[in-house]
């Protein structure tokens, strides 16, 4: 679009023509969403061979092509690749002239604010930080969770109702983000969201060592119910071995993982140190139980030395 049609900031953007540089996951189904509110992709770029079936899948239809000529058939263009990716792709497409003065350039990095969008700013470009809080599939179930999830958004000021009307567009919720604090805004999602995977994982296989069948619906209702309670209640949802002070079923635990999962003690004690030192800091551990459970989480024995107490006290509450 000329410079004369820029988009303003309103409540409701004009009708665009989208592209999507980068078909991983997530930019065929933020494009896909911004179908669903009446803009048109017209233009993806993906090189894996699962880029491109994603691409058929989430956008039938749309051709793809090089990066530069979805910038030229695009009025909005989602920058959808990874982080360490975007800095050099965002420099080569400015000094290349493949991005035009009004063009809003949309990326979704969570790492970065606007600034990483400077050398197509110089360029006439308009920009947006859009980072959707979400993990995705790569498949249509992608643009049905869009639906109430919360975006990061950073732009400058002149842009952020556009940014916001972008995202409410696609479902979600806008939260303003600072442009210094992307980098620690995104380390909390990286710290809640994907180590969650990981610890997940961990404890389906561990069950799985330990006899039971079906360790993923044993573990979907406590998960679910601990998650709820840590969102309602954050600290005052601890509970367990740790929060309790129970130094001898923490070494029992420790034991056992040494013999069975030795990969995952590591990540046990560390997550075990942090969660300790909030039960003390919220009083939901006495201190006077919190010396033998530190001696353990340093050495990963109780203190008399021994592997600790194996008795009933290991349940999950």
């Amino acid at each position: 679009m000329s410079t004369s049609q820029q988009p303003v900031p309103r409540d409701r953007p004009a009708r665009l023509t989208v592209g999507v540089v980068g078909a991983g996951r997530v930019g065929p189904a933020l494009a896909a969403s911004l179908q669903l509110a009446g803009h048109r992709p017209v233009a993806a770029s993906g090189v894996s061979a699962a880029s491109r079936r994603r691409a058929d899948l989430m956008l039938p239809g749309v051709p793809l092509v090089a990066p530069a000529e979805v910038l030229r058939r695009a009025d909005l263009v989602l920058l959808t690749v990874p982080d360490d990716t975007l800095p050099a792709l965002v420099a080569g497409l400015a000094e290349t002239g493949a991005v035009r003065p009004g063009q809003l350039l949309v990326h979704t990095s969570g790492r970065y604010g606007a600034k990483v969008l400077d050398p197509a700013l110089r360029a006439g470009a308009l920009p947006l930080a859009l980072h959707p809080a979400m993990t995705f599939t790569g498949t249509a179930v992608d643009v049905q969770r869009l639906a109430g999830c919360s975006f990061g958004v950073t732009a400058p000021e002149e842009l952020r109702l556009a940014a916001e009307a972008l995202v409410i567009e696609m479902g979600g919720e806008p939260e303003w983000i600072a442009e210094d604090m992307r980098p620690l805004y995104h380390a909390a999602l990286a710290l809640g969201a994907n180590h969650l995977v990981t610890l997940v994982a961990q404890s389906m296989e561990l069950l799985r060592d330990a006899g039971v069948g079906a360790p993923d619906r044993m573990l979907g209702p406590l998960l679910g119910a601990a998650l709820d309670n840590a969102l309602r209640s954050g600290d005052a949802a601890l509970t367990g071995p740790v929060a309790r002070g129970d130094a001898g079923t923490v070494a029992a635990h420790v034991a056992e993982l040494r013999r069975h999962a030795p990969q995952t003690v590591s990540g046990y004690l560390a997550m075990a140190r942090a969660t300790a030192d909030r039960a003390l800091a919220h009083g939901l551990l006495k201190p006077e139980l919190a010396e033998d459970l530190l001696d353990v989480l340093a050495g990963g024995t109780d203190a008399t030395g021994g592997p600790g107490r194996t008795g009933g006290e290991g349940d999950a509450r």
